[in-house]
């Protein structure tokens, strides 16, 4: 598996998918050299770089219901919808202890991408370069902080935002990284083209005073379709092994109710399943 990356796509909630199918590979000890993901896309790869199997699943799914996850009074109170504290701090290191040694002993690589407010340029993170090593938290964090419903997060002489701005699919990132082979989870279904992002005057007049943001919410949709094109064509070169929803979602990025999140959870682990000799050919 020497230069082979795995590439994780975000989605908030329907991440429930990309914990299904790294609950497989787990328990096939299919551990990718190379990991990166954005948003919900890079906590699910967390626990997977630090063997936690189930991890995902209790943070994700036993945990959706509770009040700190997601509130729409605190989103009308203090526009954070999400509970970053409880989902960044509390869950990690109280509830559903993260394994932070074995993330940090591990060799694989892991990188989180986020974007950068002033320049609206993606900026990434890999775990050897941390001041710290509960800097983790505080990344994932940056990477998931949704424009609108979570404030930005200084971090390194930065101002950072959700990672699926800049460079929702980072296949480009692994490839300069070295990784000829790609894994890829997506969390659409095939035939799913993101579209124009509707209320510009909206994003313009919250992050009026990031230009480079504000363009890159605005050219979201191109370049996210422009590589869903491009993983399939590397796809059918063999360069590129794609796992992702083989139906259209009842699942949204806010979604609570724990017994659809576990369909989806399922739905990704039976996929997986469904491609393993596919992807140990692959591998």
């Amino acid at each position: 598996m020497q230069n082979t990356g795995l590439v994780l796509e975000g989605g908030g909630m329907r991440g429930a998918f990309t914990a299904g199918v790294l609950h497989f590979f787990m328990e096939q000890n299919i551990q990718i050299p190379y990991v990166i993901g954005v948003s919900a896309g890079a906590c699910q790869g967390s626990s997977y770089v630090s063997r936690q199997i189930g991890r995902n699943h209790k943070v994700t799914i036993q945990y959706s219901t509770h009040p700190e996850y997601i509130s729409v009074k605190r989103f009308l109170r203090s526009r954070e919808l999400f509970g970053m504290d409880f989902i960044f701090d509390k869950l990690p290191n109280e509830l559903v202890p993260f394994d932070l040694k074995t993330f940090h002993k591990e060799e694989r690589k892991f990188v989180v991408g986020t974007t950068d407010c002033l320049t609206g340029e993606p900026v990434y993170f890999e775990k050897a370069q941390y001041k710290q090593k509960e800097d983790i938290y505080t990344i994932l964090r940056a990477s998931s902080s949704l424009p609108f419903m979570a404030p930005e997060i200084s971090y390194d002489g930065k101002y950072l935002l959700d990672g699926g701005i800049a460079d929702p699919l980072p296949i480009k990132k692994s490839e300069q990284d070295g990784n000829q082979k790609n894994v890829v989870i997506l969390t659409r279904n095939e035939g799913y083209f993101k579209k124009k992002p509707l209320l510009s005057w909206a994003i313009k007049r919250k992050y009026g005073h990031y230009e480079g943001l504000i363009r890159s919410i605005l050219n979201r949709h191109e370049v996210y379709n422009s590589t869903v094109r491009y993983l399939e064509e590397q796809e059918e070169k063999g360069n590129v092994f794609i796992i992702r929803p083989m139906e259209k979602l009842e699942v949204g990025r806010i979604e609570r109710n724990p017994a659809k999140l576990d369909k989806l959870y399922q739905h990704g682990y039976v996929e997986a399943e469904r491609r393993y000799a596919e992807l140990l050919e692959f591998l």
